[in-house]
């Protein structure tokens, strides 16, 4: 009775080894808006770039940084800060961002595309290292 209780159980701890190891590892990569909010970024210099314990992002003209790790499949950016220069025409998106990133997003990395979306809203992205 007992080995069956046992190999009744492997599936399930199977399953929650898998879900404790599905953060993905973002640190040292660079990547390249191709949507905010489900539209094209204003600016070609759209980006976001993840260091060790930083990131890093601009949406053409505002810059905007702080601490990041991943909990499980969410972004937990903390002490986001950033200029704050007024830009005709980038302003919406640059906002868009810094909630999304301040959201705690969800995060699906697949290949060299990575989205990012929390309640409100979402991003797409191209990996560019």
């Amino acid at each position: 009775m007992k080995t069956k209780a046992l190999l009744l159980a492997l599936p399930i701890l199977a399953a929650c080894a898998t879900i404790a190891g599905a953060s993905p590892d973002l640190s040292g990569t660079k990547w390249s808006f191709t949507a905010i909010d489900g539209a094209r970024p204003v600016s070609a210099k759209a980006s976001l770039n993840f260091e060790t314990d930083r990131l890093g992002a601009n949406v053409g003209c505002n810059g905007m940084g702080g601490e990041w790790r991943m909990e499980q499949d969410r972004l937990i950016a903390e002490q986001l800060i950033g200029t704050q220069m007024y830009c005709e025409g980038l302003m919406e998106q640059e906002s868009a961002v810094a909630a999304l990133l301040g959201g705690k997003p969800r995060v699906t990395l697949t290949d060299d595309r990575l989205v990012l979306r929390s309640a409100k809203h979402s991003a797409e992205l191209q990996r560019v290292n």
